[in-house]
C-alpha cells in the first residue's frame, strides 16, 4: 500500500513539475480549415499576442479536410500536454458534430475548452453576376431558379445557418459545399456559384471592394461595419439568428494548471490593442470568459444545435 501511495505521489509531483515548466517549447495551433477563412484569419490575428503572453512561440498550422473533422480529430488524438491545440469553432465543436452521421471524434469528451476568442455573424452574399442585391430580390429570384449557395463544407456552421434559413423561410436552395471558406469565396468572386453564406470576417474585404454583394446578416442586430445591410430577422425571417464563434481547445486529459495557463495567456492576448483593432475592423466581437464559463457556453451551444438537427431531421453523411 505504501508503494502504491508513493507511486501516486511521485506521479503527482511529475505532473506538477510539468505544469510549472509549461511551456518550454513552441505551441502549435491546428486550424482544421484552409487558409483565408474565418478560423484561419482568427488564428493568425491572435497568435502573436498569444505567443507574447505565453512567453513561447505559437505556430499556426493548417490541416484541412472533411469540414474541419480531419484536423480536429488529429488534435483529439495528440498528446494531452498542452503543446498541440485546436482552433475550434461552432462548425467543428457544436453545430457541425450535431448533424454528422459519423463522427471522427466526440467534441465534448475528446477536448477541454480552454478559452474563447471571438464571435461573428454570418452574411448572405451574392456574386457580382447574380441579379439580386436585396433579400426580397433573393427570394423572388429563388422562385425562378434554384439558387446555388456555397458554404465552407457539409456540416460547417455556415451550412447549418443555410439549412436553418431554408427551413424558416421555406426556400428551396442548392447547397454547394467546399473544403473551406477560401475556395468557396474564390468561386463566388468568379461567379461560379450564385451566393454564399459565410462569416463576416472572411467576406468583409470583398464586400467593401464591391466584388460581392451583401444581402442580409444573420445576427439580430445590424453590424456597424454593414449598417445598410439588414438582418434576416428584419427582412422577414422572424426569430432568425446564427452566430459563429471560435476558441482554443486542448486534448482531453490536459492538466488543469496547463489549461489555466493557456486560458490566462489567451485572455491577456485578446487585450492587445492591435488584436482588438484588427478584430474590430472585421466586425468581430471579442469574447471574454474564464475557462469554466466558456466550457458551459460550449455545452449550451452544442445542445442548441442538437435540437435544431433533431427537429429538422438534418443529417450529413
Amino acid at each position: 500500500m505504501k508503494k502504491i501511495i508513493g507511486l501516486i505521489l511521485g506521479l503527482a509531483l511529475v505532473a506538477s513539475s510539468a505544469a510549472q515548466d509549461f511551456p518550454n517549447k513552441p505551441v502549435r495551433i491546428i486550424v482544421p480549415w484552409p487558409p483565408s477563412g474565418n478560423v484561419d484569419i482568427t488564428a493568425r490575428t491572435v497568435a502573436p499576442a498569444f505567443s507574447e503572453a505565453l512567453g513561447q512561440q505559437v505556430v499556426v498550422e493548417n490541416r484541412a479536410g472533411a469540414a474541419g473533422a480531419i484536423g480536429s480529430a488529429a488534435v483529439a488524438k495528440s498528446s494531452a500536454d498542452g503543446y498541440t491545440l485546436l482552433l475550434g469553432s461552432s462548425g467543428t465543436i457544436t453545430a457541425g458534430p450535431a448533424v454528422w452521421k459519423n463522427r471522427q471524434y466526440e467534441p465534448l469528451k475528446d477536448f477541454v475548452a480552454v478559452a474563447p476568442i471571438q464571435s461573428v455573424p454570418i452574411v448572405l452574399t451574392a456574386a457580382a453576376k447574380t441579379p439580386v442585391a436585396t433579400y426580397p430580390e433573393f427570394v423572388a429570384y429563388s422562385k425562378t431558379k434554384q439558387i446555388s449557395v456555397a458554404s465552407a463544407g457539409s456540416g460547417s456552421s455556415n451550412h447549418l445557418a443555410l439549412e436553418l434559413l431554408m427551413r424558416m423561410a421555406n426556400l428551396n436552395l442548392l447547397h454547394v459545399p467546399y473544403k473551406g471558406s477560401g475556395p468557396a469565396i474564390t468561386d463566388l468572386l468568379g461567379s461560379q456559384v450564385d451566393c454564399m453564406m459565410d462569416q463576416l470576417t472572411a467576406s468583409i474585404g470583398h464586400i467593401r471592394d464591391g466584388r460581392i454583394k451583401a444581402i442580409a446578416i444573420s445576427s439580430t442586430k445590424r453590424s456597424p461595419l454593414l449598417a445598410n445591410v439588414p438582418t434576416l430577422d428584419e427582412s422577414g425571417v422572424k426569430g432568425y439568428e446564427a452566430l459563429t464563434w471560435t476558441g482554443i481547445f486542448a486534448p482531453a486529459g490536459t492538466l488543469g494548471p496547463v489549461v489555466e495557463k493557456l486560458s490566462a495567456a489567451l485572455r491577456k492576448g485578446l487585450t492587445n490593442a492591435t488584436v482588438r483593432e484588427r478584430f474590430g475592423g472585421m466586425g468581430v466581437e471579442i469574447m471574454d470568459m474564464g475557462q469554466a464559463e466558456f466550457a458551459a457556453y460550449v455545452r449550451a451551444d452544442y445542445d442548441k444545435w442538437q435540437r435544431v438537427a433533431r427537429e429538422g431531421n438534418i443529417v450529413v453523411e
